[in-house]
């Protein structure tokens, strides 16, 4: 920029004040990926330390965010499960995020589980948190997908706290993180 008069060379030109933007935050559903990772190792080593887990050949395998449960049968298949389940919790990741496969008979008198952890907002499911939005939000309040995540914004931070409310009450079948809060 030049300097305009009266300001020394170098300044800048003080900007008219743009329009205030509306305070908004967005929903997310996200994992944190090396505490899913922490929990499948303390699995594992549990697993391979308890004595009633002795010559059972059980595992937890994780390929990025699908776990592989290996048990020899479907009872010690879920005791495997319900470890896994108490290091998720105790690593603050969500259950509802948890999505379990079918039994499924192995090879060598084997049986195995595959669990997805679902990551991001899909279609279906903002269209249902939208929905929910502008049903029980105060007037003012709107709200757009994008991507997998929904930004809601509104005119006042009062009701953008009423919206995470509404949203933390209602039972989605996902697990909903709020962030970039702004004023």
């Amino acid at each position: 920029m030049t300097a305009a008069k009266g300001y020394r060379h170098g300044s800048t030109v003080p900007q008219p004040p743009t329009m205030c933007a509306m305070p908004s935050f967005d929903v997310v559903s996200e994992v944190d990926r090396q505490e899913v990772r922490n929990a499948v190792d303390q699995t594992q080593r549990e697993v391979s330390t308890r004595f009633d887990f002795k010559n059972t050949d059980s595992s937890v395998e994780q390929n990025e965010l699908v776990l592989t449960l290996r048990s020899v049968s479907e009872d010690r298949l879920k005791a495997v499960r319900q470890v896994l389940e108490e290091r998720l919790v105790k690593r603050g990741v969500s259950l509802k995020g948890v999505d379990y496969g079918d039994v499924e008979v192995a090879s060598g008198d084997t049986v195995r589980q595959v669990a997805t952890i679902q990551v991001g907002i899909g279609s279906d499911k903002s269209r249902e948190i939208n929905k929910l939005i502008k049903a029980k939000a105060p007037k003012g309040v709107s709200s757009q997908t994008q991507g997998e995540s929904i930004r809601v914004s509104a005119k006042k931070r009062d009701h953008l706290q009423e919206v995470i409310g509404v949203l933390k009450a209602e039972d989605l079948g996902i697990p909903l993180q709020f962030e970039n809060f702004r004023d």
